[in-house]
C-alpha cells in the first residue's frame, strides 16, 4: 500500500478554499440578483428565470437604495430606513439587509431580511418571502451560525420556490449549514436535490465531491469533481479538490497536475497556497514510494 500519511489531513475538515469560493460566489450572486430584480419594471407574472419583477412603484427607489448600499453601506442603511417610513414596504427592509450584508454586519442583516420576509408574506408575496428567508439564511451562515441558517433555509423552502436554479441554490446553502452542524446524512439529501435542480452550478458539484471525500465515498467524489472540473476548469478551488481526491485514490499524476493548475491559476489565494503545500508533500515523479509492512 502506498505511504500517504503526510497527505491524510486532506480527508479531514481542512477546506478553507471551499468556504472562500462559496462565500465569494454567494456575495456576487446576491448583488447581481438584487440588481436584476430591481431593474424589472412590471409587476406581472414571473420572468423566465423564475424571479418575480418588482412593481413599478418600488423599482426606481429600490434600485437607488441598492446603488447607495453598494457605494457606501451606511448610506444604504439610511436610505432604506427613510424609505421604509415613507412606505417602501418589504423592499425597503430588503435593501436594508443588503446594505448591512455589504458592511458584513451580519446580525442586523439577518434581522432585516427576516423582517422583510415576514412582511412579504403578510402581503401575500410568498415567492418573495421565500427568497428573503434564503438571504437571511446566507447572512446567518456568514455570521457563523449554521443552526440559525438552517432554520431560515427551511423557512424559505416551506414558502415554496419554483423548480430550477433558485430552489437548487437554497438546497445547496442548506447543505452547507448541515455540514457545519455535522449532519452529513441530511446534507447529502439536500445536495442531491441541489444537483438535480441546478445541474449547471459547479459549486454544487464541488461541495458534493468534498462531502463524498470526507465520507469516504471515493467513487462518488471522483464522479462529482469531474463534473465540477468540466463546468469550471479555471477555478483554483475546483482544481485543489480534484487533486485532493486524486491523491486519496492513488492517482499521484492527476493530483500533481491538478494542484499545479491551482497554483498557476491563483497562487496567492487559500486554494493556491494549499495546493502548493500539498505539492511539497507529494513524492517526486518517478520516485519509489515506501510501503507499509
Amino acid at each position: 500500500m502506498p505511504f500517504f500519511l503526510p497527505l491524510l489531513f486532506l480527508a479531514q475538515g481542512y477546506d478553507p478554499e471551499i468556504e472562500a469560493v462559496m462565500n465569494r460566489s454567494r456575495k456576487e450572486k446576491q448583488e447581481a440578483a438584487a440588481a436584476a430584480t430591481a431593474a424589472a419594471p412590471k409587476p406581472a407574472a414571473a420572468r423566465e428565470d423564475g424571479r418575480i419583477p418588482v412593481p413599478a412603484k418600488y423599482a426606481a427607489p429600490f434600485q437607488a437604495c441598492l446603488d447607495q448600499a453598494i457605494e457606501a453601506p451606511d448610506a444604504g442603511v439610511a436610505f432604506a430606513q427613510k424609505w421604509r417610513i415613507d412606505g417602501g414596504s418589504f423592499y425597503a427592509r430588503h435593501c436594508m439587509g443588503f446594505a448591512y450584508a455589504r458592511a458584513e454586519r451580519w446580525g442586523p442583516a439577518i434581522v432585516a431580511f427576516e423582517q422583510a420576509a415576514e412582511e412579504a408574506e403578510r402581503s401575500a408575496e410568498m415567492a418573495q418571502s421565500a427568497r428573503l428567508w434564503a438571504q437571511a439564511g446566507n447572512a446567518a451562515l456568514a455570521s457563523g451560525d449554521p443552526a440559525k441558517a438552517r432554520q431560515d433555509f427551511d423557512a424559505a423552502l416551506a414558502r415554496g420556490l419554483p423548480d430550477g436554479l433558485e430552489k437548487g441554490e437554497v438546497h445547496l446553502d442548506r447543505a452547507r449549514a448541515l455540514v457545519a452542524l455535522g449532519d452529513t446524512v441530511a446534507a447529502r439529501e439536500s445536495l442531491d436535490v441541489a444537483l438535480a435542480q441546478a445541474p449547471r452550478d459547479p459549486l454544487g458539484w464541488l461541495l458534493s465531491a468534498t462531502l463524498a471525500r470526507r465520507s469516504g465515498e471515493m467513487a462518488l467524489a471522483q464522479a462529482h469533481i469531474a463534473r465540477a472540473v468540466q463546468l469550471s476548469p479555471d477555478d483554483a478551488s475546483v482544481a485543489l479538490e480534484e487533486g485532493n481526491i486524486a491523491v486519496l485514490t492513488q492517482h499521484d499524476d492527476v493530483a500533481r497536475s491538478a494542484w499545479q493548475r491551482a497554483v498557476r491559476l491563483a497562487p496567492t489565494t487559500a486554494a493556491g497556497k494549499a495546493a502548493a503545500d500539498n505539492l511539497s508533500r507529494l513524492p517526486a515523479a518517478g520516485a519509489v514510494k515506501p510501503t507499509l509492512n
